[in-house]
């Protein structure tokens, strides 16, 4: 009998096997994210996650490396499992091989560090005792500021599971090295007022400023705050070549606690996606709806059980998440005490309105995961809270049904032009009144690949 292949192997483990291995994963991920939510320095957080990522995958070591741009090499931040003597082995540039194949988006993989060319310093790795390593980038907003690495003392061929927990790892140390940096430049010698502004600062940023270019979609976005910190945020993973996560949220509360609590609900949708998105067992190999309904369902708990944690009295988190497959054209979507998202087609609506409660209230909570075949022509449109309810001088609101009119009236051009013509109509209404609240709005239409 032939042998069967790892995709074989894990597409005929009962669903039994995939959902504890989900929920095995989620546990992991979840302990990554409370690791930043602490009253830590940076140093000790980056630490941690050294640690964590150690002790998740079962390899010998891992170090995290912070871009110098003066310097243009990468400085050592922090390690664990490695001596001193290999910390301090020489420089690493940035133009080394291997940091520029994780700079620009791939996971880089040594089978022998040995005898691999792309390594520098192979008498400190063979003295070290390293056989295997795994780089990935850490990256804000795209850009590349450092890198991760795992270590393994014998030859070992790092699978999409561990390149899953690296990439999750590398996305709370971002968060944590952006956070500390923008907070350390927000609290120098600065009042109250200053330090406010410089959180909306950190908190746009935190927004894409494009959408991603996918063949099927087309994709636009736009955020107009209200105040300077706001609690709304919205965000594209591509998670493999066929599926997409969309995500709009609004954080419940006031002023720099809800932005904060922003900031670190937007990393743990990252990492979740980046660590449970990419495994072999559920969306590479199996990719029918049942497993897309686990993922999302098992990142949907995780997330509410963080903002359980996380949220203060007064503060809860609404969220619409969705998969969009677009190889299959189907979208995948709970939620979670949103403004439910539309779809348009041929003129008529649908609301896509399956899920559950807001998240941080019940630990326990149940959602209902939905599927829906999506067509060439259609349109999504996903917003806060914030675009139907902008008021005139008289107090009258725009509404949800002056949007919708809206919107029907502009899927014919691009999925840019439509936010446009949206945010047209809204404005023609209210005026110059002033609004409270953020307005986010995110369309998807599909197209013809």
């Amino acid at each position: 009998m032939a042998k069967k292949t790892k995709r074989q192997i894990v597409r005929d483990e009962p669903r039994s096997v995939v959902s504890d291995r989900l929920m095995l994963r989620g546990e992991q991920i979840y302990q990554l994210t409370t690791l930043v939510a602490g009253d830590f320095s940076l140093q000790e957080v980056l630490d941690k996650l050294a640690e964590a990522a150690v002790k998740i995958t079962g390899v010998k070591a891992c170090s995290i490396r912070l871009l110098d741009e003066e310097a243009g090499d990468l400085k050592m931040r922090s390690t664990y499992g490695l001596s001193e003597e290999y910390r301090d082995k020489g420089v690493v540039s940035k133009n080394d091989p291997v940091i520029k194949a994780a700079f620009a988006g791939e996971a880089v993989v040594l089978d022998d560090m040995r005898v691999d060319e792309r390594v520098k310093y192979k008498e400190a790795t063979i003295k070290e005792g390293l056989v295997s390593q795994l780089t990935v980038a850490m990256q804000f907003k795209g850009e590349a500021i450092g890198v991760l690495r795992l270590y393994s003392p014998k030859p070992k061929h790092f699978d999409q599971d561990d390149i899953g927990i690296a990439r999750a790892v590398a996305s709370q140390c971002a968060a944590a090295i952006t956070n500390a940096k923008y907070y350390a430049e927000a609290i120098e010698g600065a009042r109250i007022a200053e330090q406010v502004r410089l959180a909306g600062v950190v908190q746009r940023r935190m927004i894409p400023e494009k959408a991603p270019v996918i063949p099927g979609l087309d994709i636009a976005a736009a955020y107009i705050p209200c105040f300077d910190v706001g609690g709304d945020l919205y965000d594209f993973l591509q998670v493999s070549d066929r599926c997409v996560v969309v995500a709009i949220a609004d954080v419940i509360g006031k002023g720099i606690p809800a932005a904060i609590m922003m900031s670190s609900f937007q990393g743990a949708l990252q990492a979740y996606a980046n660590a449970l998105m990419p495994c072999q067992g559920v969306l590479h190999v199996c990719a029918e709806t049942e497993c897309k309904t686990d993922v999302v369902k098992e990142i949907i708990s995780r997330l509410n059980e963080m903002a359980c944690r996380e949220c203060r009295n007064g503060e809860f988190v609404t969220l619409f998440y969705a998969i969009i497959d677009v190889k299959e054209q189907t979208i995948t979507y709970c939620n979670c005490g949103h403004e439910p998202a539309v779809l348009i087609r041929d003129g008529r609506i649908t609301e896509l309105e399956k899920g559950g409660i807001v998240l941080g209230v019940e630990e326990q909570a149940e959602y209902e995961i939905e599927t829906l075949q999506l067509r060439d022509g259609d349109c999504l449109l996903l917003y806060s809270d914030g675009l139907i309810d902008a008021a005139d001088f008289d107090g009258e609101f725009w509404g949800r049904e002056r949007m919708l009119k809206a919107a029907k009236k502009s899927t014919a051009g691009s999925a840019e032009q439509m936010v446009k013509n949206i945010l047209g109509y809204r404005r023609r209404f209210v005026g110059l009144a002033s609004q409270c609240d953020d307005t986010s709005i995110i369309v998807v239409k599909v197209v013809k690949r």
